[in-house]
């Protein structure tokens, strides 16, 4: 994924440390793809061990220097401001996250137009973050607590949403005090650069908020083990997950981890199958199988499977697949040339499973990107996948139980 040839077509992006705008030590930068066209549109930085202790040195600086100095309330402050600017901008990042990721444009301005109000709500919340007095048994005592930020935190975020589980990070975190490392996925980096650049703008001191990218593991395992971060927050795979929380034990690091699952819709039947069939189109193929919470499999009652999947395969045979920039398309591609591979696969061995598809199950070679057809599979035993890789939320078909 390292380039060096300069192509006019593909934008340059840095990385944010300290404060500033910045390359990595090394030189080296990676391409990031995008999905509808499969072509390079995007360079940033491959960043390594040496860029990771810039980035931490930097948000221990800022932990006990100028945001230190800051009360809660300026903080708050320095919070809504930056909502102001996430909506001033929310088109554009909106833009970038689809060009990233190959989610639909109208899903993730949608997200984009609705950032901000996680920033106004922890702006509110700074300087309400109250200790308490605690009666003693001592007349000359005087016993009371108060809350401190746990220090330099390491967010490590997905590919589907980056900037929305980075929010739920990030927004706390500043409330608190804390300063932070931030780690975007290598496949989608670029919005959270963009996201950066808004930090600078609002006016939070260097250091308090850094971003690091980097094509592979080094660099999340790096942050991982690096004995200045007082807490990790991760979010994707679970066995990324895994790897994640045996790097921080060697430094008794704390860790909070949102990992994968197998999201299922449960119909039984007394159900209104127009409307269970209507949830089920739209619990998935909206964001191509690829959310934590995706609906990627259902399991049905066996009086009323037939109908309940004849509704469904007939929706899902009408969706209509392409750019996800246009407003009239639907699902859009998968996100990663990795993930599309996975897909296809998915389906090879669902068949020696036992399972029959009902439609779909093939590329969609004619629109140039990673396209798969909007798939639906029945038939399918509740271990299937196991030997050869679980089939978590993130694959698109569905999988109808009886």
């Amino acid at each position: 994924m390292t380039t060096t040839a300069h192509d006019a077509a593909v934008q340059d992006f840095q990385m944010f440390i300290d404060g500033a705008s910045t390359g990595a030590t090394s030189g080296r930068t990676y391409e990031s793809i995008d999905p509808y066209t499969g072509e390079p549109w995007a360079r940033v930085p491959d960043a390594d061990g040496t860029d990771v202790d810039r980035a931490v040195a930097a948000a221990r600086a800022a932990l006990a220097g100028p945001w230190a100095a800051l009360t809660a309330t300026q903080r708050g402050k320095l919070l809504h401001r930056l909502g102001d600017l996430i909506a001033r901008e929310a088109n554009r990042l909106g833009e970038l996250e689809t060009r990233d990721n190959g989610r639909l444009l109208r899903e993730m301005a949608g997200q984009m137009a609705y950032l901000p109000e996680w920033y106004y709500y922890f702006a509110g919340l700074a300087d309400k973050n109250e200790g308490s007095v605690i009666p003693s048994d001592k007349s000359n005592y005087l016993v009371y607590t108060r809350h401190e930020p746990v220090g330099v935190v390491a967010a490590i975020v997905p590919w589907n949403s980056p900037l929305l589980p980075l929010t739920w990070k990030l927004a706390p975190a500043l409330a608190a005090g804390c300063t932070i490392v931030v780690k975007p996925s290598d496949y989608t980096p670029v919005s959270t650069l963009a996201l950066a650049d808004l930090v600078a703008e609002a006016g939070f001191p260097p250091g308090v908020v850094n971003v690091v990218t980097g094509w592979g593991p080094e660099v999340g395992k790096a942050l991982a083990a690096h004995p200045d971060i007082d807490k990790i927050a991760f979010t994707g795979s679970t066995q990324v997950g895994r790897l994640i929380a045996q790097a921080a034990a060697g430094n008794l690091t704390r860790v909070t981890l949102e990992l994968g699952g197998k999201s299922a819709r449960l119909v039984f039947p007394d159900a209104d199958l127009d409307a269970a069939a209507n949830g089920v189109i739209a619990g998935v193929f909206a964001a191509t199988g690829q959310t934590c919470m995706a609906g990627s499999r259902v399991v049905v009652h066996e009086s009323v499977k037939d109908a309940l999947v004849e509704r469904i395969v007939a929706r899902a045979q009408t969706i209509k697949i392409g750019n996800p920039m246009d407003p009239a398309t639907e699902m859009g591609p998968v996100a990663t040339d990795k993930q599309y591979a996975t897909v296809l696969s998915h389906f090879a061995s669902a068949r020696e499973d036992g399972a029959t598809i009902a439609c779909g199950g093939k590329p969609v070679e004619s629109l140039g990107g990673w396209f798969v057809e909007p798939t639906v599979l029945v038939g399918v035993t509740a271990d299937a996948g196991g030997p050869r890789g679980d089939l978590r939320a993130g694959r698109r078909g569905h999988h109808v139980h009886r």
